[in-house]
Order: C-alpha cells, then structure tokens, then sequence
C-alpha cells in the first residue's frame, strides 16, 4: 500500500496531505475525549499503533505500481479504538517507517494515511457495526471488517496511482489495470487479515470481556454471560 517517494505529482500529494491533516486532527479530539473516559486509553492507542507499524513492515512488492501489499491492520484498530484516532495511529506508524525505513515516504504520507487509516479503518469499522447491528457474531464481523478493510485500502491507493499517472489514457482503464496487479499478492492477505482480526476479537471475548465492555464493543450483559461460561467451563 505504501506508495512510493516521488510518484504522486505535487499538487496531488499536497492535497492528500490536507485530507489526512483533517481526519488527523479530529483523531487527536477524540483521543484526548476518551482518554477522559478510559483512563488507559492512551496505551491501548500506543499499543495498536506499534502494532499497524509491525503488521505494515513486511511488504510484499507489487511489480509496475511502485508500491506494495501486506496488512494493514487498521479495520482491528478501528473496531478497538474509533475509525478517527485510527487515522492519527496510521500517521505516525507510516511517519516512522518513512523515516527509519525508508518505507514510503514524506511527500506521500498523506495519500498513504489516507488509504490505510480512512478507508481501512473507516470501511472496516463501519461494516463491522453493520453486520453487528444484524446480530452477526463477533469473529464474523470482526472477519468481513478486516477483510473488506484490507481490500479497500488497495482501492484507494489505485485510485490515487491512476489519478497521478492516468495521462491521456482513461482513469477507468488505468485503476483497473493497477487493482489487477494489485490482486494475486493481496487477495490472500485480505484474507488472512479478516482471519486475524475476527481471532483477536473472539479471543478478547472469551477472555477478557471487560475490556471490550470498557470500550463500548460488547454489551456488559454479554461479558457477564461470558465471564459465566468461562466458570462453569473450568
């Protein structure tokens, strides 16, 4: 996903980061409004977030689009944490790894915060609540977010790839044929991603409930019910 130093014209790259400076900044209100709240919330953000910047790390390169595939992470952090503060963790895991891994880059990290914490993490949140709100259980919406979540930031980043470098040939014809390339290696990341984020989630639930009542996931009638399972089991 991460596109590359350079391959985004100025005023693209410009415009990216400005979108991103928007949902970052209403990031950083809503952590400093749960934090209230949650009083550990502050190290749970820290800990998704070195957890989006190791998933992240390994990429698989794509050949012809000057990026790459891997994980994102960020439909799990979205779930957890708020698609908003999700954005800011996306941030500052790409700004590390621009800086000290040459992973990325400065001028594109607004277009890369972009796909990876807005449409990842915003597209998974959201299908995750939709499939809940129909009484889907927790490793099946929890695997959908990550999956679709994982997909969507490779949209994005088509999309932006064939706004910069479409020319005179057709926008249409030009994202089709980067998603294409885009498919063998991230087709199964996807998911093995929707694999990991629907585990994580059930394996919270089953044992330690409390913390996705604390960040409002799980109703506390069910973590009760939980917790009683749990205790007949043993």
């Amino acid at each position: 996903m991460h596109i590359a130093e350079g391959m985004l014209p100025g005023p693209y790259a410009l415009a990216y980061w400005v979108g991103a400076g928007t949902f970052v900044a209403v990031g950083a209100k809503s952590l400093a409004n749960k934090s209230q709240e949650i009083p550990m919330m502050k190290q749970l953000v820290g800990v998704m977030t070195a957890g989006i910047f190791l998933v992240s790390l390994l990429p698989i390169p794509v050949p012809m689009t000057g990026t790459c595939s891997h994980p994102g992470g960020t439909p799990l952090g979205a779930i957890l944490l708020g698609p908003a503060i999700t954005v800011l963790m996306s941030l500052v895991a790409l700004l590390f790894q621009a800086l000290f891994f040459s992973h990325g880059g400065l001028t594109t990290l607004g277009a890369n915060t972009l796909t990876m914490g807005v449409f990842g993490g915003f597209i998974g949140w959201t299908l995750f609540w939709g499939l809940r709100r129909f009484k889907i259980n927790l490793f099946w919406a929890g695997f959908m977010a990550g999956f679709i979540g994982d997909l969507a930031i490779y949209v994005g980043t088509s999309t932006q790839l064939a706004l910069a470098i479409h020319g005179t040939h057709p926008f249409r014809e030009v994202f089709q044929a980067i998603l294409i390339v885009f498919i063998p290696t991230q087709w199964p990341i996807a998911v093995l991603e929707g694999i990991f984020t629907g585990l994580v989630l059930k394996y919270i639930a089953d044992h330690r409930p409390d913390i996705l009542i604390m960040l409002h996931i799980l109703p506390a009638s069910e973590g009760v019910k939980n917790v009683s399972l749990e205790n007949t089991l043993i």
